[in-house]
């Protein structure tokens, strides 16, 4: 039976056993994910094998990364094709070529700022592309309240942001993406918001009514949303928190929200979509880091979908 996902123009079918692991292999959960100019897929996962390609059809392409990252976060393909890989528990920034090819480090790996110091880095998220200068943004994230502003060739130009529920505050700047325009968008994860900032950290907007933003994308002047449920007892069995993928246009508006209103395993349902990415055909993949945030706390505990396509049918 064919699981669809959506409404209107914005229906999906869910290839859930999509990607053709070699045998023994699996994610263990995925942080994140990418596509290339050539529809290739690079799963940023906390496996064995960190960096999985896959061809679109699933097929399998190659593995990299073994021994280079502490806890893979956030992934993102540069304007030049080269990986922007975020380790968090590495506290630094890697840039990586398709095939591996470790081309620079931004940040020491292991050396933390210290923590709320709102020096790079303790333990960032993300990186964006200011698409005028090719400048990099980078959320700090788990230890800090900050985007920092680098160039293109590494070197800090300015930091903004600070703790708090404020206009312009953060609690957990978990991702980060840019549009067309430069401006620039943060999930700003424990707020349950999205902040909308100039290409100068000045603040522009905001969007609400989301549930733990935390996947961010944009493709096509559409915005994509990974929500998490909740983790608090107090509300654990409420229906239509997060565990679900939401669909915008660039004016906030929510054009499809995918998933069901309950977090679980069944078809169409999610337990904590991460990481979020789009093919040339529309079609999502779609990152979830289960073991994390739920199937530690199974009992016994065990692992759980982590990853799937969801192939756009209308």
């Amino acid at each position: 039976m064919t699981t669809k996902l959506g409404s209107g123009d914005y229906v999906y079918e869910e290839l859930a056993d999509w990607a053709k692991l070699p045998e023994g292999w699996s994610f263990r959960e995925v942080a994140d994910v990418v596509v290339d100019l050539q529809d290739r897929v690079y799963v940023f996962n906390r496996g064995e094998h960190p960096m999985m390609v896959f061809e679109q059809d699933g097929s399998f392409v190659a593995a990299w990364g073994e021994g280079l990252f502490t806890r893979p976060h956030g992934l993102t393909l540069g304007p030049d094709e080269i990986l922007y890989c975020a380790d968090d528990d590495g506290h630094c920034i890697r840039k990586c070529t398709l095939d591996g090819q470790l081309l620079m480090t931004i940040g020491t790996p292991g050396e933390p700022a210290p923590r709320q110091s709102g020096k790079p880095f303790n333990r960032p998220t993300k990186v964006a592309f200011d698409p005028k200068t090719g400048d990099l943004y980078i959320s700090d994230g788990y230890g800090n309240a900050k985007v920092h502003k680098f160039s293109a060739d590494g070197k800090h130009l300015f930091s903004w942001g600070d703790y708090g529920t404020d206009s312009g505050q953060f609690n957990l700047v978990h991702s980060i993406c840019t549009d067309s325009e430069g401006r620039v968008y943060i999930a700003d994860r424990e707020n349950h918001r999205v902040q909308i900032f100039d290409d100068q950290g000045d603040y522009l907007d905001q969007w609400n009514n989301l549930h733990r933003p935390c996947g961010l994308h944009i493709e096509d002047d559409l915005v994509y949303i990974g929500q998490l449920p909740t983790h608090l007892a107090v509300n654990a069995d409420y229906p239509n928190l997060g565990a679900c993928v939401s669909i915008h246009d660039m004016t906030s508006h929510r054009l499809a929200k995918l998933g069901d209103v309950r977090l679980g395993e069944k078809p169409g349902q999610f337990t904590a979509p991460h990481g979020l990415a789009v093919d040339s055909h529309g079609d999502i993949y779609v990152g979830e880091v289960s073991w994390s945030a739920y199937g530690r706390n199974l009992e016994p505990p065990r692992t759980a979908r982590c990853f799937r396509k969801l192939v756009k049918i209308n």
